[in-house]
């Protein structure tokens, strides 16, 4: 097909390269369906009615519909699959489902990525279609009615996610924080409490997320008494920051996990009570004493800290040594785990993220709203989530292996060779 080309490479409905981007994608989208129909049918040669015919063919195409991507709206017209097995269960037709492009979707999963963060910018729902269609090319799926059931139902999934069972998964680590972000919560001194857990295979994930005033004892043990209710397990350690309301709470739920502060807190805390010239020096100082070789270098190092600051600055020493224990517990566990733990990182690098969507608007609607935008970013984030470093050490973990020096020394019964 001929198309007519402006001198600046433009076309009737857009730029050349847009059009050859679309085209490719279309022609690619059009290949992968065709190559996942055949090989379904293909798997299921074998199966034939009686009269030796096939059960499962092929039969002709659906119509035509156009599919909203990131490279712009692609018409396809789907193969269709006649599947005339009948499932024994429930006495109903088998039926060929697409793993690419379900039956009714309109858009690709990325654009739904797209529409929290257009959101929690301040966008309305009635300015979507002329943001988005002039970027997109088409406003296909993307009507203020298609925006406002999108944001209900992601209120919807927040609260599923929230009232799910816990009782199968087991996190042996969890990160603790509360993040101050400008949505529109019940208070206006709200935090969004964030509890974050590894998992017995080693992988990262989202546990809880509610608000709660202040960061209080109350609003910490409401989140933790919850998530024991639906079958959490106590985990074997626990990674904050210094406010009082998470660890009174944790004691109070999970007696028997043990406490990690935060050392990037610490360290913030410890220079805000020294004048600017002993800063540099100082913080130098504490990182050598969480950044030790092992806890002996380490409780070596605060000694060498309390010895260089301790006449002039006995407050801000006592900020180290009164909560010492709390602070090197990690060097108790696994070398390589040792750089997930010392710090609430995991949580504050994802929120690094959703505060830049969120700082430039001034609410996000509702409560419900604003905690179900956070939580849709989240769960995006979290498919990017890393395993933590030798994943096969954190059963070890659970099931009481010692370590020295970060070494294995000690294996449970159980789980020796």
């Amino acid at each position: 097909m001929l198309t007519v080309v402006n001198d600046d490479a433009a076309t009737r409905d857009g730029s050349l390269i847009d059009e050859i981007v679309r085209e490719g994608a279309r022609r690619m989208l059009a290949a992968a369906l065709e190559a996942e129909v055949n090989q379904y049918i293909a798997e299921l040669a074998a199966e034939r009615d009686e009269r030796g015919h096939r059960m499962v063919v092929r039969n002709g195409r659906h119509l035509a519909r156009t599919v909203v991507t990131a490279a712009g709206p692609v018409e396809v017209a789907a193969p269709r699959v006649n599947d005339r097995r009948v499932d024994e269960a429930t006495g109903e037709r088998k039926r060929f489902s697409s793993k690419i492009l379900a039956p009714r979707c309109r858009k690709s999963p990325k654009i739904s990525e797209v529409l929290p963060l257009l959101y929690l910018h301040g966008l309305s729902s009635g300015d979507f279609v002329p943001a988005l269609e002039q970027f997109l090319g088409s406003s296909a799926g993307l009507s203020p009615a298609t925006v406002t059931r999108l944001t209900t139902q992601w209120q919807a999934d927040h609260t599923a996610f929230q009232d799910r069972d816990l009782s199968a998964t087991d996190y042996v680590y969890v990160w603790a924080d509360g993040v101050h972000l400008r949505i529109r919560l019940e208070e206006a001194k709200a935090a969004v409490l964030v509890l974050m857990g590894v998992r017995a295979d080693g992988t990262k994930e989202l546990i809880a997320m509610t608000d709660g005033y202040r960061e209080s004892s109350e609003a910490w043990a409401g989140l933790l008494r919850d998530c024991a209710r639906r079958g959490m397990r106590a985990p074997v350690l626990a990674v904050g920051d210094g406010a009082l309301g998470f660890w009174n709470a944790l004691s109070e739920v999970f007696p028997n996990t043990r406490h990690q502060r935060c050392w990037v807190h610490k360290t913030a805390n410890v220079l805000d009570a020294l004048p600017k010239s002993a800063q540099p020096a100082a913080k130098r100082a504490v990182q050598e004493i969480c950044n030790a070789e092992d806890k002996d270098h380490a409780v070596k190092a605060v000694r060498d800290f309390a010895r260089a600051y301790g006449a002039k600055y006995p407050k801000v020493v006592k900020r180290i040594t009164d909560d010492e224990d709390e602070m090197l517990a990690f060097f108790d566990f696994p070398a390589e785990h040792w750089i997930h733990l010392r710090t609430t990182n995991p949580i504050e690098s994802t929120f690094a993220t959703v505060r830049l969507r969120t700082k430039v608007t001034k609410g996000a609607g509702s409560r419900a709203a604003g905690l179900a935008m956070v939580f849709k970013l989240i769960e995006s984030a979290q498919a990017r989530w890393r395993a933590v470093n030798a994943p096969h050490l954190v059963a070890l973990v659970r099931a009481g292996a010692r370590f020295e020096r970060g070494q294995l020394v000690e294996r449970p019964e159980g789980l020796a060779a």
